[in-house]
């Protein structure tokens, strides 16, 4: 009888115990909800995570530190993207730094420094983007007027308008936003901070990745 009675409550407690998880996992129009309209990723074989983010805002570079360290652990199948959002056209002289980086090649390394001069050093205004021209020369070396081409390019103005259509398409209501597979967004606000959405961000991949095999 007692053997009987062990097994039971161990059987019991193993229930209890996924009943908690299954009513702990995100949930579809709470933690995380479908994007308004669906998003063209750049490899469909895999599975695509974007940042929508603004350099302007200090949830953004709060971000920052979790997001990367969560980056680096990411499965072969996972790969990570940043878009600058574009709700509006004061975030534009930050978008088009952005890209402008980008073209010049040195995204990778004035990233955080741009965060860190808007929010730490407190010296650059991120609507200004004679200052954003300005700063990005100092930095990097580059010539100005080689910056200059680049905030005005054809391609930013390109670019910039794919940001403002993906910006409208994911739904997000505010940045920094987590947009996974071109199909689902979570963000801080939803899940309740910066790692419960990358927890989040974690259940989503899975259940893509599970759906992904099933079609096979």
């Amino acid at each position: 009888m007692k053997k009987f009675f062990t097994v039971f409550m161990l059987a019991f407690g193993a229930l209890t115990m996924g009943n908690t998880a299954l009513a702990d996992a995100p949930k579809q129009g709470e933690q995380f909800d479908v994007v308004a309209q669906p998003i063209s990723t750049e490899n469909p074989a895999k599975i695509e995570v974007l940042e929508i983010f603004w350099y302007g805002c200090i949830h953004c570079y709060q971000m920052e530190a979790p997001l990367n360290a969560w980056v680096k652990k990411l499965p072969g199948d996972v790969y990570f993207k940043r878009m600058p959002g574009l709700p509006n056209p004061s975030w534009a002289p930050m978008a088009k730094a952005f890209y402008a980086m980008e073209t010049l090649g040195v995204a990778e390394k004035l990233h955080t420094p741009l965060f860190e001069a808007v929010h730490k050093q407190k010296t650059l205004n991120p609507t200004d983007e004679k200052a954003a021209i300005d700063w990005v020369t100092k930095q990097s070396g580059l010539d100005k007027l080689k910056v200059e081409q680049a905030f005005k390019s054809f391609t930013i103005n390109t670019s910039l308008n794919r940001a403002a259509i993906t910006f409208r398409n994911s739904g997000a209501t505010g940045v920094p936003s987590l947009v996974i597979d071109g199909k689902y967004i979570t963000s801080s606000t939803m899940s309740g901070g910066n790692e419960q959405a990358l927890k989040t961000a974690d259940y989503i991949i899975d259940n893509v990745r599970k759906d992904k095999a099933a079609k096979k």
